[in-house]
């Protein structure tokens, strides 16, 4: 949803996502496409960026991996700049996430490099952290999908791997978590893997799809181990008014 805002002329003024302000930064969040359009900016505008592409897929066992999480300020002039908020992966890596010349990597499925990596898959660096491994053995579990806060944990014999932990931004206005790693799934009757905070979804056994769940929709979250889907990304912007 677009909202028009006024603002004096020394201000920056944009429009574009769902508008909030908090305190004294104006707050645009998208979580869909869009487009945040400057209407007028001072010299040496700057705007701060949070931009979480869509988690990948939990596949087999293995633990989806959270999609790329990038964070910092961007120069901004009169003008627009597109936004793209990436989808989660079903049966695939997630889809990536892009604000201008900003772009974080969709998630890896699990067994695939991505932002971070789904299990046994790499990280991006500087966007996120490798997935786990599997146990040796077709009955042991599955490793835990990276996050942007930590790697996945391996799986074992006993448990599988808990999904890696994600990274807490204040940009909305309220601290959240952001872009946490799927749980390892199983093919035995072992412990199962749980997602990590950031949206990242638990675990199941490998050829069952229920009591396993995605990753959240709007925080990049992989899927849990048991095929289920990611998470979609989000990319919120504010600026000092």
């Amino acid at each position: 949803m677009m909202q028009l805002l006024f603002a004096g002329e020394s201000s920056l003024f944009a429009n574009g996502g769902t508008v909030t302000t908090v305190g004294n930064y104006r707050i645009h969040k998208f979580e869909s496409s869009g487009t945040l359009t400057v209407v007028s900016a001072p010299d040496n505008a700057t705007v701060e960026y949070l931009v979480v592409a869509g988690g990948g897929a939990g596949f087999a066992g293995g633990g989806g991996g959270a999609g790329g999480m990038r964070t910092g300020t961007l120069s901004v002039a009169a003008g627009s700049y597109p936004v793209t908020v990436g989808s989660g992966g079903s049966g695939s890596n997630g889809a990536d996430s892009i604000f201008s010349t900003i772009t974080s990597t969709g998630g890896g499925r699990g067994g695939a490099s991505g932002g971070s990596g789904g299990a046994g898959g790499s990280g991006t660096s500087g966007q996120g952290n490798d997935g786990g491994s599997w146990s040796a053995g077709h009955f042991g579990g599955g490793g835990g999908g990276g996050g942007a806060g930590a790697a996945g944990q391996n799986g074992t014999s006993s448990k599988s791997g808990n999904g890696g932990i994600g990274l807490i931004s204040s940009i909305s206005g309220t601290a959240e978590y952001y872009a946490g790693g799927g749980g390892g799934g199983s093919n035995g009757n072992i412990s199962i893997g749980d997602g990590g905070l950031g949206g990242g979804g638990d675990g199941y056994f490998s050829n069952q799809t229920y009591n396993s769940t995605a990753g959240a929709q709007f925080t990049g979250g992989g899927g849990g181990g048991g095929y289920k889907s990611g998470g979609s990304g989000i990319v919120i912007i504010r600026y000092l008014i």
